[in-house]
């Protein structure tokens, strides 16, 4: 699990909060229910129309992998693909569907189950390129919507802080409640930038992180296997991966020697290893 979300949107609001307490102020002041509703209801409810009953439900759904964020390390994928590897070279490829079947990754029980069916090379390449593909649309739905709650809900406050102050310019026969009212009125904007900038917009931008390290994880895996399919030594094919995840200009980072690595390969990426 990493952290990082829950660190900073905790330190964002304490932040807030402290600056409300060194102002002189309350924290009730803040936390009022009209404008909380406008602008948390109306900017979910913008969001919803914007787009489709499927992406809502599929951003929902991906809200708590916001928090968990789970990251895997590439140094243990690389481990457990030349692990296979060994084991395709000693037991040969149909030893494979075993294997497949201890795995808790779709993704590659999903590739170790076709490199035992025989399927062709490039038909298996094809195949986890378009798996790839439809995994990073749906994560970068799930991270669009928060971006465009992010976007809506300034305005949304906007609009709450008009309506409020609609209702003061009613009651300008009484200047005591004034201060007070027209206070109350900035409210639901200082809601409106918050929420966005405290809450959606980094959800969005945190499910977009992930979704980068996810894909950059199935890439490293659809390498690792198709060279497994090759016959390809567990020592090149751990080289390989490496190259893909090594620092630019270390030893590592040259590509290896071996035949195989001619093949054609998604552009490689640095991988960020979980902290």
């Amino acid at each position: 699990m990493d952290p990082a979300t829950i660190i900073g949107i905790v330190l964002a609001f304490g932040a807030i909060i402290t600056m409300v307490f060194l102002e002189g102020s309350s924290i009730t002041s803040i936390l009022l229910p009209a404008p909380l509703i406008l602008v948390f209801g109306c900017t979910i409810a913008v969001g919803i129309a914007s787009g489709t009953i499927p992406d809502m439900i599929r951003a929902a759904r991906s809200l708590p992998r916001a928090f968990r964020g789970k990251l895997t390390q590439p140094e243990g994928l690389i481990a457990q693909v030349v692990t296979i590897a060994e084991k395709a070279r000693l037991d040969g490829l149909l030893s494979l569907e075993a294997e497949a079947q201890s795995m808790t990754d779709p993704f590659l029980k999903s590739a170790l189950q076709n490199i035992a069916d025989g399927m062709d090379g490039e038909v298996l390449r094809d195949l986890l390129e378009e798996q790839i593909a439809t995994e990073e649309r749906e994560q970068r739905a799930a991270a669009k919507f928060f971006a465009s709650l992010g976007g809506y809900a300034p305005t949304i406050g906007i609009i709450g802080t008009v309506i409020a102050l609609t209702h003061v310019l009613e009651r300008l026969s009484d200047p005591a409640t004034l201060g007070p009212s027209i206070a109350g009125a900035f409210v639901a904007t200082l809601w409106g930038v918050l929420s966005a900038n405290v809450l959606w917009l980094p959800i969005g931008a945190r499910l977009s992180r992930l979704a980068d390290l996810n894909i950059e994880r199935m890439h490293l895996l659809l390498e690792g296997v198709l060279a497994v399919q090759e016959g390809s030594q567990p020592r090149a094919v751990s080289e390989r991966l490496h190259a893909m995840i090594a620092s630019p200009g270390s030893k590592a980072s040259k590509a290896p020697n071996d035949k195989d690595s001619k093949r054609k390969k998604a552009k490689p990426k640095q991988f960020e290893e979980a902290a």
